[in-house]
């Protein structure tokens, strides 16, 4: 059996071009032909030209944009790849920009993100990957970097606050005793008192944010209440008849035992999470064209059910340049249905297909190929889509959403391995999905351009 020789001793252990080290199909070159053809003059104006140069934007973006990609989220990690990855090694020219630098770039340019998203989607529609007719929205659990444990209810910050409230007049006691003969060895009371003190501070910071949180959810609800006092009362002088059944419970003001905030990152929430349970976590929502897979619009928010996010995202889409702004068909399933999110789809001159219910598990085979009477001439805009619904158009239509939108959260989740955000705060946290989505619209891309 002949086998190749050992040799580490050669002097070319790579060919001396970068250009030669990666197969030209390779997603690396993909991500940095396209990152170094966009438009990256805010980032640049940003630097201050003093002391040594500094990496190119171009070169950090196309970086973070591959390390996402591939499943490196780590700065770290993205360091140490520019030096054990050829892919790496190409995209950083051979150079090694330390996790600092990574990191602050990442956090600094936040916001300018969303400017390379959406030049990299107008790249898409140049090259003809879609018509982005037909777009589908859903969202997706992903959890905070936080743990559930670091929470705090205000029942219990009120428990605890007694607790060391007494424990600091005990200890204050016992520093005014003239016999201290009861203190154990090593014991300093005033560390003792100040750690408590220190404490008892951060829980009133605490309940202050938790008290701030429930005078906001308490307007909201009282708003509610009194447009659902308002609609019965309009009924009643309608009809002459008072409404059936109970009136609507008035809100509650104040904050509520369970009402909790999180110690390491306050603005993640408790949220329920696919498979049961709850988890410390955001709810990220994205716009997908059902054509290419690709993602028009993006954004990460507190609420943990996805029924008034409609209107926001209609509005990102729209804010797309010519092309990418005016899709045909909007998709989504049940928990977005709402009469004024029809509304919201017509008057963006958007034909909406949001569930009203969920369909039977097995239906009667014959359904699938009949087709309903004609509705109503004074049918209502909602009367008017659950026609749609019943028609085999509508439901061919509404299936896309299954296989567009969702597979596209199991590969970002399993295959570029994104389970949790690694920054803190909603701003940053939709500043990090923003990169996430850019990351895939480029792999994507990449498999969808001519071979």
């Amino acid at each position: 059996m002949a086998f190749q020789p050992i040799d580490r001793d050669t002097d070319y252990l790579l060919p001396p071009s970068v250009q030669d080290w990666l197969p030209k199909a390779h997603l690396a070159r993909y991500v940095v032909d396209v990152v170094e053809g966009l438009d990256l003059s805010a980032l640049e104006r940003a630097y201050a030209g003093r002391g040594s140069d500094a990496y190119h934007p171009a070169t950090l973006l196309s970086l973070l944009i591959y390390s996402y990609a591939t499943g490196t989220f780590i700065s770290r990690k993205i360091e140490r790849a520019t030096y054990d990855s050829l892919a790496f090694r190409y995209i950083a020219c051979n150079r090694h920009p330390d996790h600092d630098t990574l990191a602050t770039f990442r956090t600094r340019f936040g916001k300018e993100f969303e400017s390379a998203f959406v030049q990299v989607l107008q790249v898409a529609r140049e090259n003809q990957l879609s018509r982005f007719g037909t777009v589908s929205l859903d969202g997706t659990k992903i959890h905070a970097n936080a743990s559930r444990h670091s929470a705090l209810s205000y029942g219990h910050c009120e428990k605890i606050e007694a607790h060391l409230k007494a424990e600091v007049q005990e200890l204050l006691a016992l520093a005014d005793a003239a016999d201290q003969s009861t203190v154990p060895d090593g014991v300093s009371l005033p560390e003792e008192i100040t750690r408590r003190e220190d404490r008892l501070a951060a829980i009133a910071a605490a309940k202050v944010k938790i008290e701030a949180r429930a005078k906001e959810r308490f307007e909201g609800e009282q708003a509610d209440y009194e447009a659902k006092m308002t609609a019965r009362a309009a009924k009643e002088v309608a009809t002459g008849k008072k409404p059936r059944g109970k009136g609507p419970k008035p809100p509650e003001s104040g904050p509520r035992a369970n009402d909790q905030i999180n110690l390491t990152d306050e603005e993640s929430r408790i949220m329920k999470v696919a498979g049961g349970g709850f988890e410390q976590c955001y709810n990220a929502q994205a716009v997908v064209d059902t054509e290419s897979m690709l993602i028009l619009a993006t954004d990460v928010t507190q609420a943990c059910k996805d029924k008034e996010q409609v209107e926001p995202m209609v509005a990102k889409v729209q804010a797309n340049p010519e092309g990418l702004n005016q899709p045909d068909t909007w998709l989504a399933d049940t928990g977005y249905f709402s009469a004024k999110n029809v509304d919201v789809c017509l008057a963006a001159k958007i034909d909406p297909l949001i569930a009203v219910k969920r369909d039977e598990h097995h239906p009667d085979w014959r359904d699938r190929f009949t087709e309903p009477p004609p509705s109503a001439d004074d049918a209502s805009p909602v009367a008017i889509m659950k026609h749609k619904f019943k028609t085999q158009t509508g439901r061919a239509a509404y299936a896309l959403r299954k296989q567009t939108v969702e597979p596209v959260f199991g590969i970002i989740k399993s295959v570029m391995g994104f389970r949790q955000f690694h920054l803190r705060g909603l701003d940053k946290v939709k500043n990090e999905w923003t990169l996430v989505c850019l990351a895939w619209n480029l792999k994507r891309m990449a498999v969808l351009r001519p071979q």
